[in-house]
């Protein structure tokens, strides 16, 4: 009798058929995962660059602005473009060509919307912020377990919103669930 090496066609059909069943059954929670991963990536970064901005604010004692900007030079009130962080040393909420620009961020994933308030930014001095400010993260989907949000308080503290009563949807500052237009 000769020993066989390898499989035969039945056996291989077999293992690819339970491994497709297998990858049909955890695709839609893998994809669930990874629009969770890229919101969370998007807010950390602007959170990070919102706290960066409140801290030069503070340790220059200057006013300094985050706010989008296509192009790097002006803001205007897309959130889903880049955003920048410049002092503000005329406190006319625009950037000129002396204001220096400190940081920068990349624009919003295709597959996200970030909506935020019509104006930008502020930090004073003291690290204040001008308005109360929330800044809402949506999945083109528009599902509202998806929504996430960023709360600067007037003291310019960054809050991230989170699921609290663990229902799968996030909750502001207020306790109100978060939803997408």
């Amino acid at each position: 009798m000769r020993m066989q090496k390898g499989l035969s066609l039945i056996e291989m059909l077999v293992s690819l058929a339970i491994v497709s069943i297998i990858a049909m059954a955890v695709s839609p929670s893998i994809q669930s995962i990874l629009i969770k991963n890229r919101i969370v990536s998007e807010i950390n970064e602007l959170s990070a660059v919102i706290q960066f901005a409140r801290n030069n604010a503070i340790d220059e004692q200057i006013t300094t602005v985050v706010c989008p900007s296509a192009d790097y030079l002006a803001c205007n009130t897309n959130w889903n473009d880049p955003k920048i962080v410049f002092v503000d040393s005329d406190n006319d909420g625009d950037r000129g060509a002396a204001e220096e620009l400190l940081a920068t961020t990349s624009a919003i994933s295709d597959n996200n919307i970030l909506s935020g308030p019509n104006l930008p930014l502020f930090f004073t001095p003291s690290g204040e912020a001008l308005a109360n400010t929330i800044l809402l993260f949506c999945h083109k989907s528009k599902k509202a377990d998806y929504a996430r949000s960023l709360t600067i308080a007037l003291q310019g503290r960054v809050k991230v919103s989170s699921d609290s009563d663990r229902n799968g949807i996030h909750e502001d500052a207020t306790g109100a669930a978060l939803s997408c237009p």
